[in-house]
């Protein structure tokens, strides 16, 4: 038995917490921003959303990123550590989500000159940053914040951000996603 591709992971998701949440798909699009014919596109597995789609997705639907890019609900396989989609970081979720605590947790791997804006997260989520090789860069505001290895930063998510390797070699990063409530 083969695997699920992580296209059809994304859409099985998708399309879960879309009727858990009773949302037609002109309702999800209109939630989250994202349009119906995308919507459709990746419930179907036609379609391998970006990282700044999948957390349009997230916060329109209310959901951490885990619920997306995690095994089915439906999957009656245990949950593993697993890749992550790509979208110029590789990642893997080392620590679904766990309503216990509101949090997930990430490793990231950023290629050398690497450079991510994100759009602000739902309203009180925060994140952690811990370097473990390289550097990387966290852009709030206005500002870039280094961050070198063996150091962390805290900040609000609910604000526009980005990550970025200013280094000519990779850089390594656990995030740590902590959701309200």
């Amino acid at each position: 038995m083969t695997e699920p591709r992580r296209d059809e992971i994304v859409g099985d998701n998708l399309r879960e917490a879309r009727a858990r949440a009773g949302l037609s798909l002109s309702a999800a699009a209109e939630a989250t921003g994202v349009s119906k014919a995308m919507l459709g596109q990746i419930e179907r597995g036609e379609s391998s959303p970006t990282m700044a789609t999948l957390w349009k997705l997230c916060r329109g639907l209310q959901l951490p990123l885990t619920a997306l890019i995690g095994p089915s609900r439906s999957d009656s396989a245990p949950i593993r550590p697993h890749e992550g989609i790509v979208d110029g970081p590789a990642f893997r979720t080392l620590f679904p989500f766990d309503p216990k605590t509101g949090t997930e947790v990430f490793l990231h791997d950023l290629a050398p000159n690497w450079e991510h804006r994100s759009e602000p997260h739902a309203p009180g989520v925060v994140e952690d940053i811990f370097v473990l090789e390289g550097a990387v860069e966290i852009w709030l505001g206005s500002d870039w914040i280094r961050v070198e290895p063996d150091r962390a930063l805290r900040f609000n998510a609910d604000q526009a951000h980005g990550y970025r390797n200013p280094l000519d070699r990779r850089s390594r990063f656990l995030n740590t996603m902590h959701y309200p409530g």
